[in-house]
């Protein structure tokens, strides 16, 4: 089989950032669906139904637990998919936990009929162990084999290597990379680039932009944690559930540590500085994360090893209950007592955080921090691009003025950078003749197609 006779189809996330489903389409007519995610931003509205052919689908492999990457498989299995679906072993622990939240907030709250689901679920989840290949039965003799790496973006994530061969020609390699997690993220392993591919398809994020090292990162958020609290305000810190709100406690956890003996502000030593993580996704998950400590890096590992507790230290208080969050939010918008909060959505679109917004975000000792990208269309770019101007964000249908301040932390992004994306690519010995570019806005997509064009790859 050769490289022209793959037909890729874009189900999501061809030229932007969520949604993301991908078909590798083979010459027998089987297809190797890669991820079913939820559409979120300007593209919330776009319909969740399955509009595309799914009989002829061999297998469905999720390069991770993120929601834009397995928020539309309830609707898949809804509409009676009952193939095979690949992750890693991490990513089989997590997943069911996504889904059962996902379940709850768009489809039902009968506890009976999510259990339902989640068993069906289970009978066709195939976790799959990093670096083994796999074979995937199509509709003729043609070989087709799978095989995670990986990925480094959050724990469990991968990058999807195919290796096809039909029976007179040569094999051909083909490479989801789903997302790619930055170099030195806290807890993860660094990806690692392949030998080779013929053929990548390539996440394009933050494709025009270059993060700031983790080095300078830590020390820019010791200085706008010691800045924001010197009014002894609030500091707001939208997160996703998975990943973000777990590599920030990692973070802050270290900066609490490494400053114990100093003030963060007049009169609050750091290590009486609370953190409050308003999340109970965010909280099950963390659970989850520290019951997979083996998939830590060996720095965290190590902290381990010393009596620390990255995501579970002293200054830590996690609130459940919806009664108690409600108390907090009123409690800190009357006391603006200084504390970190740290609560999902990560783009301000729903959940808690919202509550904390309406009610601290036209006071100007509030201070906002986002460490993530957000979406054009949703509350967080309008409250990262308008705020700083002084304008206004709609949550839930009502305008509110932003008197807050806004700091933005690019190097906490859980994606690779230009400069990541075209080193994965450039450090492959067998490089790829064609990359095509996915899951990334316009101006980020033709940014980077430039830098890989230097490397005399044809990219589309």
């Amino acid at each position: 089989m050769s490289i022209t006779e793959v037909n890729l189809i874009h189900h999501g996330a061809r030229h932007s950032v969520t949604g993301s489903c991908h078909e590798l389409r083979l010459p027998d007519g089987s297809g190797l669906l890669v991820d079913c995610g939820l559409f979120q931003g300007n593209e919330a509205g776009t319909s969740l139904e399955i509009n595309f052919a799914i009989d002829h689908l061999c297998g469905l492999v999720l390069t991770h637990v993120h929601i834009d990457h397995v928020g539309r498989l309830p609707y898949l299995l809804a509409a009676g998919y009952k193939g095979p679906i690949f992750c890693s072993q991490a990513s089989a622990l997590l997943l069911p936990t996504v889904l059962e939240d996902a379940l709850h907030i768009n489809f039902t709250r009968d506890r009976r009929q999510i259990e339902q689901f989640l068993k069906f679920l289970s009978r066709q989840l195939y976790p799959l162990a990093y670096g083994k290949w796999h074979p995937i039965r199509t509709n003729s003799s043609d070989e087709l084999k799978i095989r995670l790496q990986p990925a480094g973006h959050i724990l469990g994530s991968a990058y999807l290597e195919c290796r096809s061969k039909d029976r007179v020609g040569p094999s051909q390699s083909i490479l989801f990379s789903g997302d790619l997690g930055a170099p030195h993220a806290p807890l993860l392993p660094a990806p690692g680039s392949p030998y080779g591919a013929d053929l990548v398809i390539l996440e394009s994020t933050y494709g025009d932009r270059l993060h700031e090292g983790r080095s300078a990162r830590k020390e820019k958020l010791q200085q706008l944690i010691e800045l924001a609290l010197q009014d002894r305000g609030v500091i707001l810190i939208p997160a996703f559930s998975i990943g973000r709100t777990q590599e920030l406690l990692y973070e802050i956890e270290e900066l609490i540590h490494r400053n114990q003996h100093r003030f963060a502000a007049l009169k609050l030593p750091w290590e009486d500085l609370e953190v409050i993580l308003d999340s109970p996704l965010a909280s099950r998950f963390t659970a989850l994360y520290r019951q997979l400590q083996p998939s830590w890096d060996a720095e965290a590992r190590s902290k381990l090893k010393r009596g620390r507790k990255p995501l579970a230290f002293e200054q830590l208080t996690t609130i459940d209950n919806h009664q108690d969050h409600l108390h907090a939010v009123d409690y800190l918008r009357r006391k603006a007592r200084p504390c970190i909060v740290i609560a999902a959505s990560g783009m301000c679109s729903g959940g808690r955080i919202v509550n904390y917004l309406k009610a601290m975000i036209n006071d100007s000792r509030t201070d906002i921090l986002f460490s993530g990208y957000q979406a054009a269309g949703t509350p967080g770019r309008d409250i990262q691009q308008y705020g700083p101007k002084g304008g206004y964000v709609t949550l839930d249908g009502q305008r509110y003025d932003i008197r807050a301040r806004i700091h933005t932390i690019s190097g906490y992004s859980a994606h690779a950078d230009q400069k990541n994306l075209v080193n994965f690519i450039k450090r492959m010995r067998k490089r790829p003749r064609h990359v095509r570019l996915v899951h990334g806005e316009p101006e980020a997509q033709q940014a980077l197609r430039l830098e890989l064009e230097k490397l005399g790859i044809r990219v589309d």
